[in-house]
């Protein structure tokens, strides 16, 4: 099944209404220093500072609310979709079970159980944890939810794109880290739907990169995926996904960093914006800096949608 981008657009004002009291309505933060030396004007829309820590419980909100939400559900998760997730379940009374690669990151495992949800460790990476979940669903015992591939779930992240339109007239770039495609799917299809004339950047992590050489062939293709800072958009995308034509579709540019600039991106969110966000999040700046001196002018949004770190990893971090 397909959908377009104005389906998705409008269902996520649908799921807007679903979801907002159990939300923040995020803030849009002028960068202090990044992009000055450019003259480009940068403003972080910042999911890092969201209820559970990421943008992920928008759309597990979304989904949990749905009609299709019945009886006991399993999904799977880097992380981040698996606390939104949980969060979900707890305030909608919901059955869930979280499918999680054993490598996930203890904070991100403890937030989970904290909402009693029931929690399995499969696999070294998300694509594992994912046909592991897909398996437990074909059995019959449960209905599964996908962290990315749902149209409920993408209208959900796609408020974010809501906001955006809210919060800043005009708008030339946004930054958008890729993992399933669920994210950019859905901020990009409110995006073009309301504000055509908005570039949307796809930053894709080299060592982990599915959804962006998927878009370049026209058709799933499986990658290697070797670990990277931007953990919580490693990982496969399914062979049915509807993230791929919707992402194909909004996203006019792609951009590929590597492990060494997502680093640095890292370092420069916490040294000159006084912010902690994760590797995914730091990812989407790592593609704006690539660009930065074509951008003279401007008016770019970087998208930082997690911030759930373990306090060794940033130390470690600061430390490289």
């Amino acid at each position: 099944m397909s959908f377009s981008l104005q389906e998705i657009a409008a269902n996520a004002v649908q799921a807007r209404s679903r979801i907002r009291q159990h939300i923040y309505q995020t803030p849009l933060i002028p960068a202090r220093r990044i992009g000055h030396d450019h003259d480009a004007k940068v403003l972080f829309k910042a999911e890092n500072f969201q209820l559970t820590g990421s943008f992920k419980i928008r759309g597990a909100l979304a989904k949990l609310s749905s009609p299709s939400a019945q009886g006991r559900l399993v999904t799977a998760s880097s992380g981040n979709h698996g606390i939104g997730a949980s969060f979900a379940a707890k305030v909608l009374a919901k059955n869930l079970t979280v499918v999680l690669p054993t490598t996930v990151v203890q904070a991100k495992l403890e937030k989970i159980k904290s909402f009693g949800v029931e929690v399995i460790l499969h696999g070294v990476e998300t694509g594992q944890a994912e046909q592991h979940a897909q398996q437990l669903a074909s059995s019959g015992s449960y209905t599964y939810i996908s962290p990315y591939n749902d149209a409920d779930l993408i209208a959900g992240q796609g408020t974010i794109g809501l906001d955006i339109l809210e919060q800043v007239e005009e708008v030339d770039n946004v930054f958008i880290s890729m993992g399933g495609g669920g994210l950019l799917s859905g901020v990009g299809s409110v995006l073009k739907a309301f504000r055509p004339q908005t570039k949307i950047y796809g930053v894709s992590a080299k060592n982990s990169k599915a959804l962006a050489v998927s878009i370049m062939a026209g058709h799933v293709v499986e990658t290697d995926h070797l670990p990277t800072l931007a953990e919580a958009v490693a990982g496969g995308i399914d062979e049915d996904t509807i993230t791929l034509s919707l992402a194909s579709a909004v996203v006019d540019y792609i951009i590929e960093c590597d492990e060494a600039e997502i680093l640095r991106s890292l370092k420069a969110l916490a040294a000159q914006e006084n912010m902690i966000a994760e590797g995914s999040a730091a990812l989407a700046l790592a593609g704006f800096n690539k660009v930065a001196e074509k951008l003279t002018g401007q008016t770019s949004v970087i998208l930082l949608c997690g911030g759930n770190v373990d306090h060794d990893f940033i130390q470690e971090v600061l430390c490289r």
